[in-house]
């Protein structure tokens, strides 16, 4: 069992920055492929960016309009999220997963795919 656990959030004014880690522990990370996604009040949740096993592939979700920068480092077995210029309706409670990946440059943006979830950092924007 992979066990993920986010770190980072908080309280923000717009146009402010944070990064939000995820740490892996329970098995080989770099076998997986991790995923950032969100979900803010009475909304679904949605997928925010992703990174593949190796770190050379990732996506972004539309919104993310250059703000947000994925990065990994298998050494200390974690997932970064780099998010600049953040606006208020980028609050939610962020969450990582990850699924075992056959390939080392593939990513999903499917939230059903990924069977590890974390339990959520929770970010606040102020305006």
């Amino acid at each position: 069992q992979l066990r993920l656990v986010e770190s980072g959030g908080g309280l923000v004014q717009a146009g402010g920055s944070l990064r939000l880690s995820c740490t892996a522990s329970g098995r080989a990370f770099s076998d997986y492929a991790v995923g950032w996604f969100r979900q803010a009040p009475g909304k679904e949740r949605e997928f925010v960016a992703t990174i593949s096993r190796n770190g050379d592939g990732k996506n972004y979700a539309d919104f993310v309009e250059g703000r947000f920068t994925v990065s990994r480092d298998n050494a200390k077995n974690t997932v970064y999220l780099q998010m600049n210029n953040l606006k208020p309706e980028d609050a939610a409670v962020y969450f990582c997963a990850a699924y075992a990946s056959l390939y080392r440059d593939a990513w999903l943006i499917t939230a059903g795919a990924y069977p590890n979830w974390g339990q959520g950092t929770q970010i606040t924007v102020s305006s």
